[in-house]
């Protein structure tokens, strides 16, 4: 009986000890911090497709894959995004393809803050195009088309294998959206790489 009696005592006082103890500390607000995300430094090298449509410079830290003729998308595994690109032939339809590559992008208007057009214009290698930002929860954030206005036509557009929250993707958005401006600006297409 003593015993029983000694345990239960023991057992209410260690409780006892714990309770006072744990009131003891007083808690402290974290400070504010940001995320550290550290991306590898962007260096590229030169893109050209078995079917010899274009050329691009792409990011080093990237994978190409050629799902057809007309279909290429570009992956960043550590980010979890991939940027999908269509070529299409310019065949007296110019108008409508520039349509469908502007639908394509004011179809996440309802999603977005914001849309910020950019027009490109290379007359050297005669790419011009519009280079888009999507501001917001948007399924895609950063978007471009280009074209010669005779034969060629591309659109890139980027998405992230999540659901689109804006200020969770953003330093990622940012860094690929450095890559897509320089895919755009080192475009050249198969007639231009030939002279």
């Amino acid at each position: 009986m003593f015993h029983k009696t000694f345990a239960r005592y023991s057992v209410a006082f260690l409780g006892v000890v714990l309770a006072l103890g744990s009131c003891k500390k007083e808690t402290t607000p974290k400070p504010n911090a940001y995320l550290a995300l550290n991306y590898p430094k962007q260096e590229y090298k030169t893109y050209e497709n078995s079917y010899h449509h274009f050329t691009f410079d792409q990011n080093k830290n990237t994978t190409v894959k050629e799902l057809k003729a007309t279909a290429f998308e570009v992956h960043y595994p550590e980010m979890k995004a991939t940027i999908f690109m269509n070529y299409k032939t310019v065949d007296n339809n110019l108008d409508a393809l520039l349509k469908d590559a502007q639908k394509l992008t004011y179809e996440h208007f309802i999603k977005a803050d914001e849309i910020v057009e950019q027009p490109f214009v290379n007359e050297k290698d005669r790419v011009f195009g519009m280079f888009y930002h999507v501001g917001g929860n948007a399924a895609t954030n950063v978007q471009f088309y280009a074209t010669d206005s005779v034969k060629n036509f591309v659109v890139a557009s980027l998405y992230f294998y999540a659901k689109p929250n804006f200020d969770s993707i953003l330093p990622a958005s940012h860094y690929i959206q450095e890559d897509m401006r320089q895919m755009l600006e080192s475009l050249k297409w198969e007639k231009s790489m030939k002279n």
